[in-house]
Order: C-alpha cells, then sequence, then structure tokens
C-alpha cells in the first residue's frame, strides 16, 4: 500500500537571514587539575577553519580577524593537510623575509611562504587525553615551546584525522592566569610559577 505524501508549506527566506554554525561551549574557568578536554577546541563541535597554500597572507589575516581565531589549517582541495598558519607568521618576520629574498611587495607574500608545513608539526593523541589535565597540556606547551597543539585521532582505516586543537590563549582565559603571546620556554616557567602560587 502506497502512502500519500503531501507537499511542505513554502516560505520565502528573509532579508538578512543566516545560518547555524557548530559551537562549542568550552567552560569559562577550569583550574590545572581540570580533565584536559576541558580547553580542548573539538572539530567534532565546533568548525576548523581553513585556507588554501596560494591565497595572500592579507586573505589569512582577513580571515582570523572575521573568525576570531588566530590559527588557520592551510588545506589542499581534498582538505588534506598542508600545515597551520598562526597570527604570529602573519605579524613576525616571516612576510618581510620573504619581501625581502624574493623581491616582492608585501601583498604578494603567499600562505605557502610563511605557514608551518605538514612535516614540521607535532600532534597529541586524543588517547593519550584521557585522565591528563589541563595542566598535562600546559607542560606539555612548555615543553615543546609552541603555542598550540593539535590533537589527531585514528580513523578505522589507521589514517589520521585532526580531531582538536589546544591553545594557550583559550588556556589563560580559562585559567584566569595572565599568559601574554608565548615565544620560549623561560616564559612557559613563568606562568607555570604563576599558577603554583
Amino acid at each position: 500500500m502506497t502512502r500519500s505524501h503531501q507537499p511542505l508549506p513554502i516560505v520565502p527566506l528573509q532579508k538578512g537571514a543566516s545560518f547555524h554554525k557548530p559551537f562549542q561551549a568550552l567552560p569559562e574557568t577550569v583550574d590545572i587539575n581540570a580533565p584536559a578536554t576541558d580547553a580542548m577546541t573539538d572539530f567534532t563541535r565546533t568548525t576548523a577553519y581553513t585556507i588554501f597554500p596560494l591565497e595572500s597572507v592579507e586573505a589569512a589575516r582577513a580571515k582570523m580577524i572575521h573568525r576570531g581565531v588566530r590559527l588557520l589549517m592551510v588545506v589542499d582541495n581534498e582538505n588534506a593537510i598542508l600545515g597551520l598558519i598562526t597570527a604570529t607568521d602573519l605579524t613576525g618576520e616571516k612576510p618581510m623575509q620573504v619581501t625581502r629574498s624574493q623581491g616582492i611587495p608585501h601583498e604578494d607574500v603567499l600562505v605557502k611562504d610563511v605557514m608551518t608545513p605538514r612535516e614540521r608539526l607535532e600532534c597529541l593523541c586524543i588517547d593519550d587525553l584521557k585522565g591528563a589535565s589541563v595542566g598535562s597540556v600546559v607542560a606539555t606547551l612548555q615543553k615543546q615551546g609552541r603555542q598550540h597543539a593539535m590533537v589527531v585521532e585514528r580513523s578505522a582505516d589507521r589514517s589520521q584525522i585532526v580531531r582538536g586543537l589546544f591553545s594557550i590563549s583559550q588556556i589563560s582565559r580559562q585559567l584566569g592566569a595572565a599568559m601574554p603571546h608565548l615565544t620560549s620556554a623561560a616564559t612557559f616557567a613563568d606562568i607555570h610559577q604563576e599558577l603554583n602560587d
């Protein structure tokens, strides 16, 4: 027996209509002993922002400002990760070095010229976060001298998928500890001291 299907009502799309975006509500505050995942941006619950390697650094800057992020994953046409570009890459010496070495104007500097390539990226495994604390993440970032840590998981075919990201600026907001722009392990040592005082 075939069921009769009725068409649904149609409405016009209003001017100014937007769309839902995934949103992960991390706890506003955590302490150093909280579960590490309380400070992880989880890409199964929030959007990972990307950029192509042949886009300009100015396009990367504009995208970071528009999205309210300080890091973009650099991807190819199939969304395979080629590297990362951070706000520090855009404001540091890298663009100036490229303009001098290639003899090009700043607006012609491309993402691929200043990004950190995939071969130099180190990640944490999601399975290692079970039972880990925010303090463990801070200690890891301190040891590596990094601002960010990508978190990967394995798919059924054993290939890696980036599951999430830790950001020292996000952790500092949640801890309520003043963590200035970090560039060295010495700065992390200062933070560790401040958190333990």
